[in-house]
């Protein structure tokens, strides 16, 4: 009896923190999303896909150059679709390397179920939100690889 209680009270602490954790999980909002990705989890101590590692040679509308990190929830993910809670960083580069946007990909339980629940957003380097939401030209790009998550730049095998 006294293993069932203390199996309990410690499956109750996983519970409790694991939802705490998720807690702290920013809503479909742009501005909380900035916060949680430059402030409270900064996206820069993250990793990068492993097959799309560092600066990479990209295209338009995301421009020249760019590097893409990722949080553990979508480094984890084995195969498609990634975790709620996955979130894609894309940082934009002009020509000469100069930062000139960072494009975010969320993917938020119930957020939109039809294009994968993803929640995008495009910031100004200073973080000002240009666009967010439910963004079509984004949703119509990556939604040519909806069998691989929408991600773009990563290959689930």
């Amino acid at each position: 009896m006294k293993k069932i209680i203390i199996g309990m009270a410690v499956f109750i602490v996983f519970a409790i923190s694991g939802a705490s954790v998720y807690a702290e999980m920013p809503g479909p909002d742009s501005g909380s999303l900035w916060n949680y990705i430059t402030q409270e989890s900064p996206y820069q101590n993250w990793s990068f896909w492993p097959d799309h590692q560092g600066m990479q040679p990209g295209q338009a509308p995301h421009g020249p150059f760019h590097k893409v990190f990722v949080n553990d929830l979508a480094l984890n993910s084995s195969k498609a679709p990634v975790q709620h809670g996955s979130i894609e960083v894309k940082e934009n580069y002009s020509k000469a390397s100069e930062l000139v946007a960072i494009t975010v990909m969320y993917k938020i339980s119930g957020f939109n179920p039809d294009d994968g629940d993803w929640f995008w957003v495009k910031y100004s380097p200073d973080g000002k939100a240009d666009v967010a939401g439910k963004i079509a030209g984004c949703i119509g790009c990556h939604g040519t690889r909806a069998s691989n998550d929408f991600i773009l730049v990563h290959e689930f095998k």
